[in-house]
């Protein structure tokens, strides 16, 4: 698989995607630092909301094989110029994100998307799973084999909590190791 790194400003649903690629429940939680997992990493978005952070993007992104710009389809701005893609060495994909939300535009958000040199834009819902299955068939290079079906890949998540539905206080969340679903890390065979 290509390894792609997720850029993007703070609560766009970087780090939710990454929980529905790797086949994991959803729980809120908030990225503070550079994470890797094995083909995703996943930035916060500080990163791209502040100019002296910013910079950490670029090297970031020589670590990877894709850049994908992410954009929630509920935001009133795009953060990104147009012709974004120009600066980056490594090809870059658009990813608009909670396009299930009631007060989502994904129409215009695939606008700003197209107008930042993005190809192609992924729309995409981390809960319900819509548009997962594109987006890996997208990374998967030759001789990868996926260890989980279009079905298994698309079924809804299960959601622990969220950044506005927080678990109710002396309630304890389920452990994220156990999941109903196959982390693709786990079966991987290149």
């Amino acid at each position: 698989m290509k390894k792609m790194v997720l850029m993007g400003r703070s609560e766009c649903g970087k780090t939710t995607l990454k929980q529905a690629l790797k086949g994991k429940k959803i729980q809120y939680e908030k990225t503070q630092a550079i994470n890797y997992f094995d083909i995703i990493i996943d930035t916060p978005g500080e990163y791209a909301e502040n100019a002296s952070l910013a910079r950490a993007l670029a090297l970031y992104s020589y670590e990877s094989d894709v850049v994908a710009l992410l954009i929630s389809a509920t935001e009133p701005y795009s953060l990104y110029p147009p012709c974004i893609d120009g600066v980056c060495t490594r090809p870059v994909i658009g990813i608009v994100t909670q396009i299930d939300s009631p007060y989502a535009h994904t129409d215009q958000a695939i606008e700003w998307m197209r107008l930042t040199g993005a190809n192609p834009i992924f729309p995409i819902s981390s809960y319900t799973g819509e548009g997962l299955w594109d987006l890996l068939t997208y990374l998967r290079e030759p001789g990868d084999e996926f260890p989980f079906t279009r079905k298994e890949l698309e079924t809804p998540r299960e959601v622990l909590s969220t950044k506005y539905e927080a678990p109710e206080i002396g309630s304890s969340v389920a452990d994220m190791s156990e999941t109903d679903f196959i982390d693709i890390n786990d079966r991987m065979q290149v």
